[in-house]
Order: structure tokens, then C-alpha cells, then sequence
């Protein structure tokens, strides 16, 4: 039977609807407003969220972090002795892996996000590497995996979050395990009391809810490694594992929206553009901006990076020669030179749809500046 939505809007298409399965993903998680881009911090509660099976119910003064598997001296710690260890604050530009899925054809059933599931935060917590060489990694081991307390099943497997990290990626400064964002507690939504966060590598490795560090002596097989976050053009492929944030560039949507189709409408004159960029192999170095949907490039203006592992903020005035319909483009290139595709890049899970941003501006005169 075919479940999806029945009605399709005028200027839409069969390809357009969404599931219902599609539709209960979406009313559990969210994404940021494009608008609050001009924040260089992003208000927790508009920052984006993704819960892949329940919320758990955790009792603060029970739960404990276990380091164990390949270790010399296994660890159990409370809350309040983590908290006792020395802290550090990161701010750190996070983006769930599947930002830009739903703009894909064919796209994967799953989350469907168009381009807003990034958001910056504040993250409090203490580095991950002390503790490791507390315990003492065995020679043998390879790779450390990282257990949340959230249990669902998916590819007919039951499980907990699972995901794991080479030894060498887990001693990087960039890893910690943070019991604060942005000056308050963790609520419960973003991993509470726990969780890993891994600047600069999609949100799919800041496992939350962290209850258990296990050292393992080979690369681990769980759902969530191998099966899922994987680059694939087709179902048999062992594919290319999802890891690190490709180059993205987003603007604040200017002027005001027509409330269906979210166009966007500016009065004839100066219109300054803004918006945010990122990457996660290194500092942002330069953000184009086209009003003619890619044809012709302006550099904007960069702020000076706010962090090594945030957003950086870009602007430009724009001052269109006439009333009429105009498509906005960004792109964004990193010191690697690494940059945004113009066209989408499709693959079987709908990862890292970094191409650029379009936005319909219609160009009026008379309207309220």
C-alpha cells in the first residue's frame, strides 16, 4: 500500500512527497532557522537535533562511565569526579551527516533535512586524552567505541548507539566528553549527563548519553559503522566510512518570506548578505556569492575565524540592477581547497549534500525596507 502523503501542492511532484515514516522522524527531531545564522552562537533551543531511537530516562547520581576492554587499569567514574577533573570549552560547529537529504532524487528514507541540521555550540566538558592514558591503552588496541544509553533496533538489529573512533583520532585535542553546552547542564534532548563531542566530524560520532569507553583490539563491526554512515552508490558496496564535515556555506535568507514556499522578497536597493561557513579538514579561506544562480562569483568578506573548530562568519552588499526574480548562491572553500560541488552529488544514504545553497529572491519595488 502506498503510504505516503496523498495531497501534492502546486509545484510539487510525486518525487517531492514525504513518508509518513518520514514524517514521524521529522516531528522528533529539528533543525536550525536559517535566520539564526547571525548568531555566533546558536541558542541551544534552535540548534539542531537528532534522536535516533528514545530519549533514555538516566538517573544523574547512578550513572557512571565505564573504561574498560584493552586497558591497563579500567575506570568507573561518577558525574561529580568527571567534574573534578580539568575543563576546557570548545566552541564547535556540529552538522548532522544527512544535512541535505531531502534535496537529493532518489532521496533515502530517513531524516529528511533540507539544509538546516548544523547549529554552533559551547561545549563544557574535559578532554578525552587524560583519561585514556589514565587507563592505559593496551598495545593492541586500535580503536576505542563509544556506547550511549539510547536502545532501538535498526537493519533488524537490536542495539545501543554504538560508534568508535581510531586510537589516533581519540588522543586529538578536538575530542571530549562534555557535560555542558552553551553555560547550562545538558538537557536531556543533547545527551544529559554525558556525551562525546568530536569537532570537526558530523554529528553521527558525539555519541550521546555515554555510558561505556571500550579499547578493542580490531576495527568494530556495529550497525552504526558499518552499515550505516557510509558513502554508497549501491546496497552491496562496503563503501567509504562518513567522518569528517565537508565545506559548506549558508546565508541568512534576506528580506521577508511568503509563508508556503518560504521565496523570499526584497525591496529594490542595497540588501546586505550574510552568512556562515565551515569546515572540517580546515579554516574557511574564502565564500563566493552568485545572484545569478552560479553564472557569475563575488567574494565576500570574512570575518576573522571565531575558532578552529567553528563557523566563520561572511557578508556582502548586494545591490541588484532591477526589479525581478533572482536565484542567490553561496560556496565555500577551505584551506585544504576543498570547496562546494555546484550540483548535488548523489549517494545511497544521502550523506554530505554539500552543494550549494539556492535561494529565490524576488526583487520589488515599493516594499518596506
Amino acid at each position: 500500500m502506498d503510504r505516503s502523503v496523498e495531497t501534492v501542492f502546486p509545484g510539487t511532484t510525486a518525487s517531492d512527497q514525504i513518508s509518513r515514516e518520514e514524517l514521524q522522524l521529522a516531528a522528533r527531531n529539528h533543525g536550525m532557522p536559517l535566520e539564526a545564522l547571525r548568531y555566533a552562537v546558536t541558542p541551544l533551543g534552535l540548534h539542531y537535533l537528532l534522536i535516533h531511537y528514545d530519549v533514555p530516562a538516566v538517573d544523574p547520581a547512578a550513572w557512571r562511565l565505564v573504561v574498560d576492554g584493552r586497558v591497563e587499569r579500567g575506570l568507573v567514574l561518577s558525574l561529580d569526579e568527571l567534574r573534578e577533573r580539568p575543563s576546557v570549552t570548545h566552541r564547535v560547529t556540529m552538522e548532522c551527516a544527512g544535512n541535505g537529504r531531502a534535496r537529493q532524487t532518489p532521496r533515502a528514507l530517513s531524516q529528511p533535512w533540507l539544509l538546516e541540521a548544523v547549529g554552533t555550540a559551547e561545549w563544557t566538558g574535559t578532554p578525552l586524552r587524560p583519561l585514556l592514558e589514565e587507563a592505559g591503552l593496551e598495545e593492541s588496541a586500535v580503536e576505542l567505541v563509544f556506547s550511549g544509553l539510547d536502545r532501538g533496533i535498526e537493519g533488524g538489529v537490536e542495539q545501543r548507539y554504538q560508534r568508535s573512533l581510531p586510537v589516533g583520532e581519540a588522543f586529538g585535542d578536538h575530542v571530549l566528553l562534555a557535560w555542558e553546552v552553551n553555560g547550562q547542564p545538558l538537557p536531556p534532548q543533547h545527551g544529559f549527563p554525558l556525551r562525546l563531542v568530536v569537532a570537526g566530524w558530523y554529528g553521527m560520532a558525539s555519541v550521546k548519553w555515554l555510558a561505556r569507553i571500550t579499547a578493542v583490539e580490531a576495527g568494530f563491526r556495529g550497525y552504526q559503522q558499518v552499515q550505516a554512515y557510509r558513502y554508497r552508490q549501491h546496497p552491496d558496496e562496503a563503501g567509504v566510512p562518513v567522518s569528517r564535515i565537508a565545506p559548506r556555506s549558508l546565508m541568512v535568507p534576506p528580506g521577508i518570506p511568503e509563508f508556503i514556499s518560504r521565496r523570499r522578497f526584497v525591496p529594490l536597493g542595497p540588501c546586505r548578505l550574510e552568512g556562515r561557513a565551515w569546515s572540517g579538514w580546515g579554516t574557511i579561506v574564502e565564500v563566493q556569492v552568485s545572484a545569478d544562480g552560479g553564472g557569475e562569483w563575488t567574494p565576500a568578506e570574512l570575518d576573522p575565524p571565531s575558532g578552529p573548530h567553528a563557523w566563520r562568519r561572511w557578508s556582502l552588499t548586494w545591490e541588484p540592477e532591477a526589479p525581478g526574480d533572482y536565484q542567490l548562491c553561496c560556496r565555500a572553500t577551505d584551506e585544504t581547497g576543498r570547496s562546494q560541488p555546484l550540483e548535488p552529488r548523489w549517494n545511497l544514504g544521502g550523506y554530505a549534500g554539500t552543494e550549494v545553497q539556492r535561494v529565490e529572491v524576488t526583487v520589488a519595488r515599493g516594499m518596506q525596507a
